[in-house]
């Protein structure tokens, strides 16, 4: 009797509990299904219909359109040629500079605080010092000029992807080195401390203990770096306007005009993709992340 009355008690706490925890997930919850899952719901719906306001099922032929589009084609192209670059770039880069930060340095702090500060200015402000920067007569050129190099439109040509990557890369590295540090500094250090007993030199050290160790984080940072890739659109629209320069036309560009003429069907059907690429890329990390754990095991 004592332990069906107890097994009873606890069902019930716990179905208190869960209780609370709707109640205090339902504003959340709420707020992402009216935002978020009840618009793309819409959105995947509007995709396969000829018109948003009483439209036919066409099946996949605003999605063939799509894909016969060269504005759209290029749009894809251009924003998977600056996520397969900065990708990659910031997360070397974020990953040397966590390692020197995790360090005994003198300025530590001043490097902490520089790379960290980027997350905290809004947009803005860093694509108005960017186009002072790279401006026709901005920073740069002047520099250039001084050098008796010839000056460059940076962003109406091909360099304005290298601009666009430069700009990701300041704004989002110091979030990554946030998640590395914080990676780094949960290796226990007596790993270290025996593969110097053993002998162990640095690059060893860095492959066998740090790289292996730090896999999960890798995993996190990587998503993390790609989903942010797909919403460069602010620092793009806000240094070159609607129609930039074909090199740096993105997959967001495209979707805006297409809102901004009123085709509801092309747009959600390009959000749709881009969703979908998204969706893919992250089953595929998680697979991958899952299998590694197994293999750590």
């Amino acid at each position: 009797m004592v332990g069906k009355w107890d097994q009873g008690k606890i069902c019930k706490l716990l179905r208190h509990d869960w209780t609370m925890a709707v109640l205090f997930l339902a504003p959340s919850l709420l707020g992402f299904a009216i935002f978020y899952l009840i618009p793309f719901v819409m959105g995947l719906f509007y995709s396969f219909q000829d018109s948003a306001v009483g439209g036919s099922f066409v099946g996949f032929d605003n999605y063939n359109e799509l894909f016969n589009s060269g504005s759209f084609r290029k749009a894809a192209a251009n924003t998977f040629l600056f996520t397969g670059i900065s990708v990659p770039l910031i997360i070397v880069l974020s990953l040397l500079f966590a390692i020197l930060l995790n360090q005994k340095l003198f300025i530590q702090n001043w490097l902490q605080t520089a790379f960290v500060l980027p997350l905290v200015v809004p947009v803005a402000s860093i694509v108005m010092m960017w186009q002072i920067m790279f401006d026709w007569n901005g920073t740069v050129n002047v520099w250039m000029q001084s050098m008796h190099i010839e000056r460059i439109d940076w962003m109406k040509s091909d360099w304005s992807m290298g601009v666009l990557v430069a700009v990701y890369t300041w704004k989002n590295i110091g979030y990554n080195i946030i998640l590395f540090l914080a990676g780094l500094q949960s290796i226990p250090k007596d790993y270290y401390e025996t593969a110097d007993l053993e002998g162990a030199g640095r690059f060893h050290k860095l492959i066998h203990i740090t790289l292996v160790y730090l896999t999960p984080t890798m995993f996190f940072v990587i998503l993390m770096s790609i989903i942010n890739s797909f919403k460069v659109f602010r620092e793009t629209y806000l240094i070159a306007g609607d129609y930039p320069h074909d090199r740096i036309y993105m997959l967001q560009h495209y979707m805006n005009n297409m809102f901004l003429s009123l085709n509801i069907q092309k747009l959600t059907a390009a959000a749709t993709l881009m969703v979908g690429f998204i969706l893919i890329s992250v089953t595929i990390m998680l697979s991958i992340e899952r299998r590694f754990r197994q293999f750590m095991d």
